[in-house]
């Protein structure tokens, strides 16, 4: 059985690595068509063009390793139907969970490294390559960062510091705003509750303003509500702001902790941070619905057809899935079936066509 497991995982492998090249390769092409003319218009260098997409491999592993992993498993599960192998190995009395215990012992190891490749390469990549085509090719400048699960940002003559920035609603939340004087003592402080951007004018809530007289005395000013002038705009702050897709699943379970223990609303956050589990055991559901597909050709001697239906419900996932985090998002789902109904779903389906074609 030994000899048997090395063929068919030989057989997987041969199709995998190819598949991911061509995929690696067709995406590099498109993406690169779609930025030519940014590159263009910054005189970015060839070195700067390289960086770029070379720093943004890693972030296209982890897009296609499902995809690849369906479409390795319809083809090599199906070359082996296909040259009557499948059916000498049932002859000799081996099971279907027996020959397909290869390709998912695989699949089970492999959503283990796309989580951990997930974790500690991807988003660092992601970092690197919105750093290449923000500052070096574009020129913006960054004047901010996130540090300690904060934003910080260097004004012209103050220091903001945020607890959250909602990039889609251009909203901040847990703001404080120090100005400075020359001498770099505390001129005046401003503390808000949130800031919303209205009218390109900054609205602050429920805020709490610090002069000094003279004297160098305090002098409290509350206000529910007031416009505050300050130069930076929300475009500013994205060039800094890393959002819950660019950070690790340690990462992003770190600041949820943070920002849920100071009573902001953390549903968003909570359906990436489950996402990020739910979604590298999509290989394991890929390799059930490829087998059951691509064994198919044995009665219907249609491998083609077979490998175009798999093709469509594995892509199907993404769409399911993209929909219940989307839901899950704005409210209207909990989080846990916003990041795993996909994945209930297509295991369902996946297993009522495995048992299909088993019996």
């Amino acid at each position: 059985m030994r000899i048997l497991d090395k063929y068919i995982l030989k057989e997987f492998l041969r199709f995998l690595i190819v598949i991911c090249i061509t995929f690696i390769a067709l995406y590099l092409i498109i993406d690169f068509f779609n930025k030519i003319r940014m590159f263009l218009s910054n005189n970015a260098s060839i070195l700067q063009i390289a960086s770029f997409f070379l720093y943004s491999i890693p972030m296209i592993i982890s897009l296609i390793i499902p995809p690849a992993v369906l479409l390795a498993t319809l083809m090599a599960y199906g070359s082996l139907s296909k040259f009557s192998e499948i059916t000498a190995m049932k002859a000799n009395g081996i099971s279907l969970y027996r020959i397909t215990f290869p390709a998912l012992i695989f699949a089970a190891f492999m959503a283990l490294v796309l989580f951990y490749f997930t974790e500690l390469i991807t988003p660092a990549s992601i970092q690197r390559t919105e750093h290449i085509e923000k500052v070096d090719i574009q020129k913006q400048q960054t004047l901010g960062y996130f540090k300690q699960n904060e934003l910080w940002y260097r004004g012209n003559d103050a220091i903001y510091n945020f607890k959250m920035f909602d990039v889609n609603k251009d909203t901040l939340r847990g703001i404080t705003i120090n100005y400075l004087n020359n001498d770099f003592t505390l001129k005046m402080r401003v503390d808000a509750k949130s800031a919303e951007w209205k009218g390109n004018n900054w609205v602050f809530y429920d805020l709490l303003t610090t002069h000094f007289d003279n004297n160098n005395v305090p002098v409290l000013e509350w206000s529910k509500e007031k416009i505050i002038n300050i130069p930076e705009k929300p475009s500013d702050f994205k060039v800094m702001q890393k959002d819950a897709e660019k950070m690790g699943y340690f990462e992003l379970r770190k600041y949820v902790n943070k920002i849920q223990a100071e009573g902001y609303d953390v549903t968003r956050y909570l359906v990436y941070l489950q996402g990020k589990i739910a979604f590298p055991f999509v290989i394991i559901i890929m390799i059930f619905i490829g087998v059951s597909f691509s064994l198919r050709s044995e009665r219907s001697g249609g491998i083609m057809q077979s490998v175009g239906i798999g093709i469509f419900i594995g892509f199907s996932y993404f769409c399911v899935h993209a929909l219940s985090m989307s839901l899950g998002l704005s409210g209207r789902i909990p989080v846990f079936l916003a990041a795993w109904a996909a994945n209930i779903l297509f295991s369902a389906a996946a297993a009522v066509l495995f048992y299909r074609v088993r019996t």
